[in-house]
């Protein structure tokens, strides 16, 4: 199968190879073959970026560059063309591009199965697709290459956008002269990669971003094992992959987040990624440049948005009117900081539309030599291809650009782009500029005419008196013709003008009369006022697009209530404050807490700090930060619902560090979180346990260290509530089979393990086999008493112990059994009755649990609910008289016990973290108000700065909205005002929002 492949693709290949070649007979007309040079004489040459010859030469033949320099030798069977005033580029590169390669449309019905792919030989995940080579569905499209090349371009760089794993591309010359053995420059041009599925196949996996993320991460895994020789049966989209890994790794992304996944897998995977990036990474650019990645960049700067209607302009958030005002800046944000990037049309309608984008680009600070390095230099050095393609190099092929100026100039016109030698006419040189008012003399009578647009579609106007007569006009090579009626609207006679028209004021020709007779007609241009006022008004129209816009400073994040400055560690020192330390010493009055270097340095009476911030809490109290065991906030995804089982899949490569839920459980005293994966799926995927350091990166927020994973239980899992009939399991039994057959695999997968003998590395089993070690812990999404037990079982089975049954509403059923299981409980304060599993569910289940000696807590499970936790906690004290300080506990020391943080948080004590919270009053009342919140020493929500930012975003949004319709009352395009729609997530959210 394979050598049958192998040779089919290298026949396809040599067939369009062989089209062209000398020895193919010549049966039709006479064959001659040009032997012949081009030089190109007296032009000023750009060989490379920043290298200025004037007066140059350059000696092309058989397509590819001979000579190029000041002074070049005319072979004695060279065309000369003389160049003089006009300059030479070499053509452009587009790296990432479809040019000629048919997206495949989506199959839309029919059942998404877990496992089984729709091919057989290849592997088990049909998005995974390495075997694909673009050169197999390639046409090229005449069409589209005409607009690449009117826009500079000569060389793309195309495959076929379908799957995770896309194959390999082709580099392909935009000869229209030539046939696919002549365009073709490489036939494995590079490797192609994103997070999207293929269209091809209904497989439901992986059907989130960090499923999608997991996936390649174990087909490298498994590519590797394979190379090894490991496996006895063949799979040929691994042997693609491998074969593809000599080639560049072009891994596309959609956004900044995007970009930095990209580049954390490239360096667990150990393959340095090219990064086609979203246009944003301005945001972020430390972290970007960080990464040390190369990238291929979007210029498609959105549009000001339409806010003349004062309702429609509240739609538009604050974050939409800073991208539109910002993403200007990214190039140069890029150039600035050192990144080496390609720049891409790909986002745009057009290709047509590049040098609109990178002129407003220079406004903002982009270098044209950078812009001229990205689209010729840089793209050609990251394919490799630097001695054929993007600079007027000796050997290189001949794609090159001649031009009226210099390339990035608003009034440069491109007139011809040769591609491998092979001259395509963009803009006749040759024309004359004849824009402009004239007398038009005609048989003893003078007209008035126009002219416009000449070098474009020409236009003309011609009128009598005031009287405008019916005209058309053409001009090409030179020759000018130009028809017009005479003055009565009801007279269809014409008279036809043509001449041989030049730069000069004055010019004449012949005139065919109405009656048929000859005459001459002369064209005198005049002063031009109403020329002049025309183009007056086109150069301010053109200059609009370049007028640079007062730049909105970043923040941290890059959205409302972001922070000029990202918050650091101070010293504090909070006075007379009542303390809730959680400690044996319980309640303090009146006492003082010292922080010093992100810690508790001290905690008692009349402390004192040189140089400390003092803050009198007299009447306030101050208790350690609110800890979320069960959150969904701060995501971009939840479920990976493709697989039954998800063990491989990290929220990590899910987090959101810029969702606003963050700001607000801060303002809810949350220091803390865990970000769970949802309930789609029995064994659900690891956890991010996470500070919310506003502003912060996601490796700043995460805690690496703490190993958790969401398993499940109940309806969901047995897809009672979306109506999913191709996944096992579909009942409670089944599910737990489930858990039996995927620990016992573990189990075996563990002793492989150990054996000191090769064995593929699969990053599920590894996350069981820490489940089974004790390294990981299990905080399992629970309802029904009669699973709560089974799942313990289980555990027993398998020697571990199940860490936290979360929301576990029927825990009062079970708290005997759980407190021998040394499992904690966290659970809901009064939710119940919502849906059938919760029926038996009481507003006493955490007073019950506590009272028999499980270790309890009160998750949220809600964004909104995760900002009044203390709340939710004062509910206890309601139901089942839970004293205050136990209460309190449920949401900030038991928390931390849960996910075994409480040595450095979760209660106030010298030497753990200073995650602290300042309330207004007691903190468990409805009107208690959280005033400072603090992650180890950093002020991370004051609510005096929160009024400050308030007043900033009202005061931004006016700013930003005043230039918005001073951009639309300047004539420039506009979008409609759109509501940037937030989804908040939950346990069984299984599709996101784009």
């Amino acid at each position: 199968m394979k050598k049958k492949l192998f040779f089919s693709g290298w026949f396809l290949l040599m067939c369009c190879f062989l089209s062209a070649q000398e020895y193919f007979p010549v049966n039709d007309g006479v064959k001659a073959i040009n032997t012949n040079y081009t030089l190109f004489k007296n032009a000023t040459l750009h060989p490379t970026p920043g290298e200025v010859v004037s007066n140059g030469s350059l000696l092309i033949k058989d397509g590819k560059i001979v000579s190029v320099g000041k002074s070049v030798n005319a072979p004695k069977n060279a065309v000369i063309v003389d160049l003089m005033g006009k300059h030479i580029y070499p053509s452009f590169i587009e790296m990432y591009s479809t040019f000629g390669v048919e997206i495949p449309k989506r199959e839309r019905n029919g059942r998404s199965p877990q496992y089984e792919p729709t091919r057989d030989g290849y592997y088990w995940n049909d998005h995974v697709r390495a075997e694909t080579n673009a050169l197999n569905d390639f046409k090229y499209d005449s069409k589209a290459a005409k607009e690449l090349m009117e826009a500079g371009f000569g060389v793309v760089n195309t495959h076929k956008a379908d799957g995770l794993v896309r194959g390999n591309g082709i580099l392909v010359a935009l000869n229209d002269d030539g046939g696919t053995s002549e365009r073709l420059l490489e036939t494995r041009s590079a490797q192609f990669f994103s997070f999207n599925k293929s269209n091809l196949s209904p497989q439901s996996y992986p059907g989130s971003i960090m499923g999608a993320t997991a996936l390649i991460r174990q087909v490298f895994e498994d590519a590797k094992w394979y190379k090894g020789g490991n496996i006895a049966t063949q799979d040929l989209a691994l042997e693609a992959l491998n074969a593809n890994m000599d080639l560049p790794q072009i891994f596309y992304g959609d956004n900044l987040y995007d970009d930095l996944r990209i580049a954390k897998l490239s360096k667990e995977v150990n393959v340095p990624f090219i990064i086609v990036g979203g246009g944003d990474e301005y945001k972020r650019i430390g972290e970007i440049k960080q990464t040390g990645a190369s990238y291929i960049i979007p210029v498609n700067f959105p549009e000001a948005y339409d806010v003349e209607d004062p309702y429609q302009a509240s739609y538009v958030s604050l974050s939409q009117m800073l991208e539109w005002n910002q993403a200007p800046t990214n190039l140069a944000a890029m150039q600035d900081n050192g990144l080496k990037f390609a720049i891409t049309t790909t986002d745009l309608k057009s290709p047509d539309k590049l040098m609109t984008m990178l002129r407003k680009a220079f406004k903002y600070g982009l270098k044209e030599e950078t812009a001229l390095r990205a689209l010729t230099t840089i793209p050609a050095e990251l394919l490799g291809k630097s001695k054929e393609i993007g600079s007027l190099t000796n050997g290189a092929w001949a794609n090159l650009l001649i031009t009226s100026g210099t390339i990035f100039d608003k009034e440069t016109i491109i007139y011809e782009n040769w591609v491998q030698g092979s001259k395509n006419v963009i803009k006749d040189a040759s024309i004359v500029d004849i824009d402009g008012n004239y007398a038009l003399a005609v048989n003893g009578k003078t007209y008035d005419m126009e002219i416009s647009k000449s070098l474009e579609k020409p236009a003309v106007t011609v009128k009598s008196g005031e009287t405008k007569l019916g005209s058309k006009v053409s001009y090409s090579d030179g020759w000018l013709t130009v028809l017009f009626t005479g003055e009565n609207s009801d007279n269809k006679e014409y008279t036809r003008l043509t001449a041989q028209v030049n730069p000069n004021e004055k010019w004449s020709g012949t005139a065919i009369l109405p009656n048929g007779s000859e005459s001459s007609f002369t064209a005198t241009k005049k002063e031009d006022t109403v020329s002049k006022e025309s183009d007056s008004k086109d150069k301010e129209d053109s200059d609009k697009e370049e007028e640079a816009i007062e730049v909105m400073p970043l923040t941290y994040p890059n959205i409302a209530y972001g922070y000029k400055e990202k918050p650091k560690a101070q010293t504090i020192l909070f006075k007379n404050a009542t303390v809730w330390t959680n400690e044996e010493a319980g309640i303090l009055e009146q006492t003082d807490v010292l922080v010093r270097n992100g810690k508790i340095a001290a905690v008692g009476k009349n402390l004192s700090a040189g140089g400390a911030q003092v803050i009198d809490a007299t009447g306030k109290h101050l208790t350690s930060g609110i800890i979320d065991e069960h959150s969904h906030i701060a995501a971009f995804d939840v479920n990976e619902s493709g697989q039954n089982s998800s063990a491989e899949v990290r929220m990590r490569d899910a987090v959101d560090p810029d969702d606003i839920d963050i700001y607000r459980d801060l303002a809810g005293g949350v220091t803390t979180i865990q970000l769970l994966h949802g309930s789609a799926n029995p064994i659900g995927g690891q956890s991010a346990v996470m500070k919310l350091k506003w502003g912060s990166s996601i490796d700043e927020m995460v805690l690496d260290d703490i190993k958790f994973i969401k398993f499940a239980l109940g309806e969901n899992v047995k897809q009672s509530n979306w109506g999913s009939f191709n996944r096992f399991p579909q009942t409670r039994m089944g599910v737990q089979q489930m858990f039996t057959d995927y620990f016992q695999r573990a189990k075996e997968y563990e002793v492989k393990m150990k054996s000191g003998k090769p064995y593929r590395k699969d990053y599920e089993m590894e996350t069981l086999v820490d489940i089974l070690n004790g390294e990981r812990f299990i905080s399992s999404h629970s309802y029904v008493q009669s699973e709560i037990n089974m799942l313990m079982k289980v555990a027993d089975d398998f020697n571990f112990r199940v860490n936290t049954f979360t929301h576990i509403l029927e825990g009062y059923k079970v708290a005997d059994k759980m407190a021998e299981h040394g499992v904690a409980g966290s659970t809901f304060s009064d939710w119940w009755a919502y849906k059938y599993e919760v029926n038996d569910a009481i507003p006493y289940n955490a007073a019950i649990m506590w009272s028999a000696g499980v270790l309890t807590g009160i998750n949220s499970d809600d964004a909104e609910m995760s900002r009044r936790l203390n709340q939710e906690a004062a509910k206890t004290m309601k139901y089942g008289g839970v004293p205050e300080e136990e209460a309190w506990k449920f949401v900030t020391l038991n928390p931390a016990k849960m996910l075994h943080i409480d040595d450095r948080t979760g209660s106030i004590k010298e030497g753990k973290d200073a995650d602290l919270v300042l309330w207004s009053t007691y903190p468990m009342s409805v009107s208690a108000v959280a005033e400072k919140t603090l992650i180890e020493g950093a002020v991370y929500f004051d609510i005096e700065k929160d009024k400050q930012l308030r007043d900033e975003v009202k005061m931004q949004k006016n700013k930003l909205t005043t230039l918005m319709l001073s951009a639309k009352n300047k004539g420039l395009k506009t979008q409609p005002a759109k509501k940037e729609e937030k989804q908040r997530l939950d346990c069984d959210t299984l599709e996101t929002l784009d």
